[in-house]
């Protein structure tokens, strides 16, 4: 298979990037599942942007900044926010029915924790579905696109006689029939989402499994800031509600948290309250728990009415109803749970990573925006104007993006490996990786926990690495593989990180320290093994 553009990932900032480019040439889309199956798809909130009279984009840039904790990239946090607005306007033309208010046809526009203004634009609480709809109906109707569904990547395809350390020239895919098929690109784009599912709770769905970010990594990018591991303050806890978020919206419309006795503590722990920034609000739910010895807190929206919260957020209205659970009156049993990745692949202002013809997008990318806390609802607005970006880049060097060789790689070859029997060696990795993760590597970290969690991580990984060689690969065996060598940079990125700053909090360290101001960057060192993980540099903020 030969394209001029491969795309891994099927969510906002892989098929914004796929409708841009598609003017330039072939683009194919590869997804590990249905095309739908995304983080995006999950989104509820919304996308943040100056869009109100009231507002600015000094504001907007301000409130990230702050959320960020002194590690966003200033001048990448001005150029997003700038490019907001007009990325906005491309949504709606492309389709997506933001919500209006029904006088003015304005943008009804909610706000959410860490923001000083009301600009996040939505679809009640479907958002990123209303946008993943309107997306992929125009993909579908363009000629120059094919997206391909249940065809996961396994690993980069690296021409290492290309300058420097390489040029990536495609990818591995495995494709439906079961065989590893080489799919040639003159610009590969990691668009594959975030990680959540390294933990055993967690708002993702079941694709997040680092695939993109661990990809690259084995090529030989750089990766960074993947100790800032965003937790969601308020997932729905019961027994039957497997990862349903409930968006920070319903705080930004009034909700308040309380423990059992219905008494509210936010107070005591930030002077937000419950618009307090994510990491301060998940902090201090997760205190709160182990004070009191119990599994959840609970958010109380019962101030409104039955009328408002059934039109304002349809979904968690009926989530809530299908377990018992009537908003309007009764409080909303919520827990912490993994949320998103500030981290990633490192990649300049267009989306370029530090290997040769690769590019990262959307929740894969560490562009420097989030720095160590990503303020609500600015990752669909850097998934759109990142994307739009990295077409401009490859539309102003139209000549030399297309006119790369394509060079004769080899086939894929199993060597010597055998038939997977026991679904149980993979199974039983998987949840020891999420345990693990969860139990030692969570909300709350101490070097004692985390230097065991490195020692397990480590012999999993080898175990894992042994596997792939033995066997023949399947799709659960490339999830696994991808999430245990993530799981690893975690870990080792929080070792590195000897203070307490945005969402790494350690017991150990429990302040900002002026000296760690800096991004420690992460690449694989050839001849070593991929669990001996070394910082190559750092970038001082």
């Amino acid at each position: 298979m030969e394209t001029d553009f491969l795309v891994v990932g099927s969510g906002i900032a892989g098929l914004s990037f796929a409708l841009r480019v598609a003017e330039l040439g072939r683009v194919v889309v590869v997804t590990k599942k249905e095309r739908m199956d995304s983080s995006t798809n999950l989104a509820q909130g919304g996308i943040a942007a100056v869009l109100a009279e009231d507002d600015s984009g000094t504001e907007h840039e301000r409130d990230t900044l702050e959320s960020g904790a002194g590690l966003c990239d200033r001048d990448v946090v001005r150029m997003v926010v700038r490019d907001g607005p007009p990325r906005i306007a491309d949504l709606i033309a492309a389709g997506v029915k933001f919500v209006t208010d029904e006088k003015t046809g304005k943008l009804d526009l909610g706000k959410e924790g860490g923001h000083s203004r009301r600009r996040v634009a939505h679809s009640y609480d479907l958002t990123g579905r209303e946008i993943e709809r309107a997306l992929l109906a125009a993909v579908k109707e363009h000629p120059q696109i094919s997206v391909l569904e249940n065809h996961p990547a396994i690993d980069l395809i690296m021409d290492r006689k290309a300058k420097d350390r390489g040029r990536c020239v495609g990818a591995y895919v495995f494709e439906e029939s079961g065989k590893v098929v080489s799919y040639l690109a003159k610009m590969t784009v990691l668009c594959t989402g975030g990680c959540g599912k390294v933990y055993l709770y967690t708002s993702n769905p079941d694709i997040a499994t680092g695939d993109g970010i661990a990809m690259a990594f084995r090529a030989g990018a750089q990766v960074a800031n993947m100790e800032f591991v965003q937790f969601h303050p308020t997932c729905l806890f019961h027994p039957r509600a497997k990862n349903f978020l409930i968006s920070e919206a319903v705080r930004g419309e009034g909700a308040v948290l309380v423990d059992r006795y219905g008494k509210r503590f936010m107070d005591k722990y930030d002077s937000r309250g419950e618009l307090a920034t994510r990491d301060s609000v998940a902090r201090a739910i997760d205190r709160e728990m182990k004070a009191s010895g119990l599994d959840c807190v609970y958010l109380d929206i019962t101030s409104k009415s039955n009328e408002f919260l059934y039109k304002r957020f349809p979904t968690i209205y009926e989530k809530c109803r299908k377990f018992g659970i009537t908003i309007s009156r009764d409080p909303i049993p919520v827990v912490p749970a993994a949320h998103y990745m500030c981290g990633g692949v490192v990649v300049d202002m267009y989306g370029n990573s530090s290997v040769d013809g690769l590019m990262a997008l959307g929740e894969t990318a560490n562009t420097g925006l989030h720095g160590a806390n990503r303020l609500a609802s600015n990752s669909l607005l850097e998934a759109v104007v990142y994307a739009e970006k990295a077409w401009r880049y490859c539309r102003d060097h139209k000549k030399e993006v297309l006119g790369r060789e394509t060079p004769q790689v080899d086939d894929w070859s199993s060597g010597e490996a055998i038939d997977l029997e026991e679904e149980i060696l993979i199974n039983h990795n998987w949840d020891l990786i999420r345990r693990t993760m969860w139990n030692y590597v969570g909300i709350v970290r101490s070097d004692k926990r985390l230097k065991l969690a490195k020692e397990r991580m480590s012999d999993i990984l080898k175990e894992i690495e042994q596997h792939y060689r033995d066997y023949y690969v399947s799709a659960n065996m490339i999830e696994l593989r991808n999430i245990s060598l993530v799981a690893m940079m975690i870990i080792e990125a929080a070792l590195q990180r000897q203070e307490s700053r945005g969402l790494h909090y350690t017991k150990d360290y429990p302040v900002v320290k002026q000296e760690f101001q800096r991004w420690n960057i992460f690449a694989r060192r050839w001849g070593k093994q991929l669990w001996d993980m070394d910082c190559i540099k750092q970038k001082r903020i």
